[in-house]
């Protein structure tokens, strides 16, 4: 019997996730076209600072939207990160909801992504900031454009002391497992920036938000963010950096 009730009460909580992932995306939607004109507005009326500030309260209204489903977030962060100098923030990725916490939480650091240039146009909100804000679009299949791109996003970082998010593992873990770096972006990014640090960071859990694909979308995830200590990239030699960097974030992804 108690197998039986335990069994019953499963397939409730499954499907509860179907009212409150759609209502999870009416709220989501909406905050997306809302804040696509208020970005607009910021952008072009009062530059960058004021369109910072909007999209660091864009992705705290996600994070809001997220709460919803029950979704929780922990944010373990080293203290006194620099703001003086340019961050690699160095990262798993395991589904698209892992960006909005990494702007909001580390919103003081400017965060600024390495993407791929399919997102930057359709997406209200999404693709303005991408193409606007600071990111670069990288075209996986011409190595020449994304050379171009990467070299420009070391140049801009250095000059304005500000962060750049690589997911070296190029797509997305869909069931939280680890994939091998892909070294030449991230390789390329350090070599550009020698006077940079280098901040790993593990991402556990977000593949459970997509684990039935975009619907539904499951209740009660807990995503869990660790930042891992700070690395001077000229203090190491890259082969080495690299593999040090690699180790240290996946070390700590979670069993599931």
């Amino acid at each position: 019997m108690p197998a039986a009730a335990g069994f019953f009460m499963k397939q409730i909580f499954y499907i509860l996730n179907y009212p409150f992932t759609v209502l999870f995306y009416i709220i989501f939607g909406f905050c997306l076209v809302f804040f696509h004109g208020i970005q607009w507005i910021c952008f072009n009326v009062f530059g960058y600072q004021a369109h910072k500030k909007s999209v660091d309260i864009l992705n705290l209204f996600i994070l809001l939207c997220l709460k919803v489903l029950g979704t929780s977030f922990e944010f373990k962060a080293p203290k006194n990160i620099p703001r003086n100098i340019p961050i690699i923030i160095v990262s798993n990725h395991q589904s698209l909801w892992d960006i909005p916490p990494i702007i909001w939480f580390l919103r003081k650091l400017h965060p600024k992504f390495v993407s791929k240039f399919e997102l930057g146009k359709g997406i209200p909100s999404v693709s303005y900031n991408l193409r606007n804000g600071g990111s670069i679009l990288i075209k996986r299949k011409n190595a020449k454009q994304a050379l171009s791109e990467m070299i420009k996003f070391s140049e801009y970082l250095s000059k304005n002391n500000r962060s750049g998010v690589i997911f070296p593992e190029g797509t997305r873990s869909r069931t939280g497992d680890a994939k091998r770096f892909q070294r030449k972006g991230l390789e390329l990014l350090l070599k550009n920036l020698p006077q940079a640090l280098v901040l790993p960071l593990t991402i556990n859990n977000s593949w459970k938000l997509q684990r039935y694909g975009m619907f539904p979308m499951p209740l009660g995830v807990k995503i869990k963010y660790t930042l891992h200590p700070l690395m001077k990239v000229s203090d190491f030699e890259m082969n080495d950096l690299i593999d040090k960097i690699e180790i240290q974030i996946k070390s700590n992804i979670l069993p599931k």
